[in-house]
């Protein structure tokens, strides 16, 4: 009985591991990471020029903030600008966090959203919408697709 009480309070008194920070955790963390900063997201009113949970978001601040949090990336607050930053993939290519562009205004890579696997990816649509999650595959978005990027850096 006295052995187990001085086990019992040992056991309770160990540290637990620190978790992996951003920059060392390994590339599947990191993802993730980033999927869960962009779904903690959702339900977040639209805002033009929001780039914060507390402001609500806009297509690309939505972005800046995942990336910025995830990984401690600051990408513009601009779709189009958002367009230069990493490398090209194709449909078939696509990874969770990856960019996908639309045209939506008329003009090439005028909105943003994150792919998050399965054929779906997280954005903030519009005046008057919150985040949501949708398919890339339905005849709208497919129509307006303007191209996928993977912003690549040595965090990720």
């Amino acid at each position: 009985m006295v052995l187990l009480a001085l086990v019992i309070p040992m056991g309770c008194s160990t540290v637990p591991p620190e978790l992996p920070k951003a920059e060392t955790a390994p590339v599947g963390e990191r993802r993730a990471e980033a999927l869960l900063q962009a779904l903690l997201a959702l339900g977040l009113d639209y805002r033009y020029g929001g780039n914060s949970p507390e402001t609500g978001f806009d297509c690309s601040g939505l972005v800046a903030h995942v990336f910025r949090e995830a990984y401690g990336i600051r990408l513009p607050q601009n779709a189009r600008a958002q367009s230069e930053y990493g490398v090209r993939v194709s449909l078939a290519e696509l990874r969770a966090g990856d960019l996908l562009f639309y045209n939506t205004l008329n003009r090439p890579f005028s909105h943003v959203g994150i792919y998050l696997g399965d054929g779906r990816f997280v954005h903030a649509p519009k005046t008057g919408a919150q985040v949501r999650v949708e398919p890339i595959r339905g005849s709208y978005w497919m129509r307006r697709f303007d191209g996928a990027r993977r912003i690549q850096s040595t965090s990720l």
